[in-house]
């Protein structure tokens, strides 16, 4: 075993604070990852307030890391001592049900063992995140990052970057197809630009005009402000897909209705009460809603390689580990453009 240096929650309603926490020594399969940054995430937020319920103190929140490969174990053949890897939602399935040997490993049927806050596969040793200096991870959940792009921008990919590319590429976005974003936030961005680079026809729909300017940087073609109703009813039908981002509770049919024939609208925020839909909203027009979790581990890969190909990272503000809680409360306040990321650097003076 191995101390190393992290932050924690220790309580629900307690800032996190420094915490020294225990790393296994890596075994045959496993690969030790120094950490260089780690991004934050909303959902770090919701398990360290336990907002979403079945949190386990102490907790170690972070599931965007970035770092090099300091030690691998005796079977380890696709990383070695010096790579520059990356570490996502999940460090470990049970590799043998359906979903596992289709790569959805999100979707395991056993539970995958999430970063943070969950279990590995043996169900009782507790996971801790990237909030800390070094992690422990076995071979197949890590993954290989390109030294072309900023790793502090790449940190983002392993959660934002996934969830938002697995629906793109899911219901196969190609070059003409019109899609539509709602929510201009950590996710948002990244649809923005992936589905840009996927030869799209990229709609920012948004509450915020000022938000306009952005959605043209990021690569949106169009801009759509939904707070006007005439407008809502001069997009009807207009799109082929929609990505909504939004966990604040809205109006799914109000944006149904602006899908096609057989349209779909996939779900990735997650509001915080059921919402209501009117079935007319999906018979009329053949809809379909959707939703969407992450992505398996040879996606997820395939993501980092995409956005290495095409110079995808996300628009980031670095910060030290002792500002995690400032961070918080403007990530909740949208006062960030896109994504706070954790300098690792900072834990070890």
């Amino acid at each position: 075993m191995k101390t190393v240096k992290a932050f924690a929650a220790e309580k629900a309603d307690q800032p996190l604070g420094p915490f020294d926490l225990q790393r296994r020594t890596p075994g045959p399969c496993d690969v030790e990852i120094e950490i260089l940054y780690c991004g934050v995430c909303h959902s770090d937020i919701h398990t360290a307030r336990n907002e979403w319920g079945g949190t386990i103190y102490p907790v170690v929140p972070g599931h965007e890391i970035v770092g090099k490969v300091t030690a691998i174990g005796s079977d380890v053949k696709n990383h070695k001592v010096g790579d520059t890897v990356g570490v996502g939602c999940m460090v470990d399935s049970c590799g043998t049900c359906g979903n596992c040997e289709e790569d959805l490993e999100q979707f395991c049927e056993k539970g995958m063992s999430g970063t943070y806050s969950s279990y590995l596969q043996d169900k009782k040793t507790v996971t801790y995140g990237g909030y800390s200096t070094s992690i422990v991870v076995t071979e197949k959940f890590v993954l290989k990052v390109s030294d072309k792009l900023p790793l502090e921008g790449v940190a983002p990919l392993l959660c934002a970057g996934i969830t938002t590319y697995s629906p793109l590429r899911h219901w196969k976005v190609k070059k003409g197809d019109k899609v539509a974003v709602v929510g201009l936030g950590g996710l948002g961005h990244m649809a923005v630009k992936l589905a840009s680079a996927m030869g799209a026809e990229v709609t920012m729909l948004s509450r915020s005009p000022e938000k306009a300017k952005d959605a043209d940087k990021l690569g949106a073609h169009h801009f759509e402000l939904t707070t006007d109703p005439e407008n809502m009813k001069r997009l009807k039908g207009t799109y082929d897909l929609i990505i909504d981002t939004v966990s604040a509770s809205h109006d799914y049919s109000a944006y149904l209705n602006l899908l096609r024939t057989d349209g779909v609208m996939v779900l990735l925020g997650v509001p915080p009460t059921p919402e209501q839909i009117h079935a007319t909203s999906l018979i009329f027009g053949r809809k379909s809603l959707a939703g969407s979790l992450i992505g398996g581990i040879k996606e997820t890969q395939e993501m980092l390689d995409f956005c290495a190909e095409h110079g995808i990272v996300s628009d980031v503000e670095i910060i030290p580990m002792d500002k995690i809680n400032e961070a918080y409360e403007r990530t909740i306040a949208g006062d960030v453009h896109y994504r706070f990321v954790i300098d690792m650097a900072s834990l070890k003076d």
